[in-house]
């Protein structure tokens, strides 16, 4: 678990402690290094110490970890994956805000060393379904104008979030649209783009909506996430899914099922 000593970290290793068919071998962080990683997860001392993750690579091949899970930064997901991929660590993915070059070097990483990861914005199996919904709404509402509005905690570092970016990018894969407008001020008249819209206040978990709006009409779409527990429980899922998958880059869509 990289980010072990963070809220994310610790509810996922609270949901790998409730997995029986999985079990924390390592732990990461910049903080809390020697501390049990079960105790600061407030998940029992499990006798995992988190690791400095300068030696990330050491403890990966001493631990045998089969698959990391990283809900980080981009700047350290950018240097981290391909050093668990060049230890043949399989991945679980959920950070957000990766920039084209960082995207390619996780991937590159992924491919050359012949292992299996699973790269998602959002880990919900609600948002999942989010994304099927929206798109066949698309199909029939093509000529509706279309604005996506995210709004999460106010410690979130990227915006727009990236399940908001993906929203967009399955509508503009159904309709064939090219612009995205992030927010609007002054003079801002509205063309055929799909605009997009960040929010950032307090402890929200996660909300998107999208908005399909017509002459004398509207449809919105929502799907709002109560806690970060939802992201927690797809991770250890996905996790579990991946340890025995061919190699090669998997979505939640492949673990869900989905055609």
């Amino acid at each position: 678990m990289l980010g072990a000593a963070g809220r994310m970290g610790g509810l996922i290793i609270q949901n790998i402690v409730k997995n029986g068919n999985l079990q924390l071998v390592s732990a990461f962080d910049l903080t809390k290094i020697g501390a049990d990683a079960g105790e600061v997860a407030q998940a029992g001392n499990l006798g995992v110490p988190i690791s400095d993750i300068n030696d990330l690579g050491t403890i990966l091949n001493d631990t045998k970890t089969d698959v990391l899970i990283d809900f980080t930064i981009a700047d350290a997901t950018a240097a981290n994956a391909p050093i668990a991929a060049s230890c043949g660590v399989n991945l679980v993915i959920g950070t957000t805000g990766l920039n084209p070059e960082q995207q390619e070097i996780v991937k590159g990483s992924i491919t050359e060393n012949n292992i299996s990861a699973v790269i998602a914005p959002n880990y919900a199996v609600g948002v999942n379904v989010f994304f099927r919904i929206i798109r066949e709404a698309a199909k029939y509402l093509a000529d509706n104008d279309i604005e996506i509005i995210e709004v999460h905690h106010n410690q979130k570092q990227d915006a727009p979030s990236g399940t908001a970016l993906k929203a967009a990018e399955v509508i503009a894969e159904e309709l064939n649209k090219t612009e995205f407008v992030y927010g609007r001020h002054g003079k801002a008249p509205r063309g055929d783009e799909i605009g997009i819209h960040a929010v950032r206040g307090g402890d929200i978990a996660g909300d998107h909506t999208v908005l399909f709006a017509g002459d004398g009409e509207r449809i919105e779409i929502k799907h709002q996430a109560h806690t970060r527990q939802a992201f927690a429980a797809g991770a250890v899922k996905a996790a579990e899914w991946i340890s025995s998958k061919e190699p090669g880059i998997y979505s939640i869509e492949d673990i869900l099922g989905f055609d």
